[in-house]
């Protein structure tokens, strides 16, 4: 079983990395695709903008017409910060045997060096690094697919979008998630009036 973990905070989950996955799946000859939100990056801050509950029930809107890929909430069951390492080893544990990859961005795997315990990282899975048009540079040592690809979405102007009630930019959003995103955007004008 070829299994492919996509990990990430998914606040919320765009069709940028539906996009991405889909080509990781029909290029590298992958069997599934796991998507894996994470509770809390140890490389950011602050806490996701949207609630665990919420980034669920838009993956799985997001996924509905996604075969190949499925959701797994293991990391958000796990002590905080999401360590990608101990997620890895977890999942290796419950599931035996799967060869594993693991999907990114090529602004992750440059900061590849930041992870915590990047090496043991790489000796549990391959990644597959996700580019838009130059392939990143190659580490020795370490196995790597690289695809390519492009999709303009952004989770951080999908939150600002949120936050400021402003419209979302087209074809950003699975219009189910762009719906359920809608039942929770605070109304216009009341986001800051005070208590009467």
């Amino acid at each position: 079983m070829k299994t492919c973990l996509f990990g990430g905070s998914f606040d919320p989950v765009h069709e940028g990395h539906i996009a991405i996955a889909r080509r990781a799946y029909e290029t590298c000859g992958l069997d599934e695709i796991v998507f894996l939100p994470c509770a809390q990056s140890p490389l950011k801050e602050t806490s996701p903008f949207l609630s665990d509950s919420q980034r669920i029930d838009c993956l799985e809107k997001a996924l509905k017409d996604c075969p190949w890929a499925r959701i797994d909430t293991l990391d958000l069951h796990m002590p905080r910060p999401s360590w990608s390492w101990r997620l890895i080893e977890r999942w290796r544990e419950l599931h035996p045997g799967h060869d594993l990859y693991w999907l990114m961005g090529t602004d992750q795997w440059e900061e590849l060096e930041q992870w915590g315990r990047w090496q043991y990282i790489a000796s549990m899975v391959t990644f597959i690094v996700h580019h838009r048009g130059t392939a990143p540079r190659p580490r020795p040592g370490v196995e790597a697919l690289f695809i390519d690809g492009h999709h303009p979405a952004s989770s951080s102007a999908i939150r600002q979008s949120l936050t400021s009630s402003s419209p979302f930019p087209s074809g950003w959003l699975h219009p189910s998630v762009a719906s359920e995103l809608n039942i929770h955007r605070p109304p216009d004008n009341q986001k800051n009036l005070p208590p009467e």
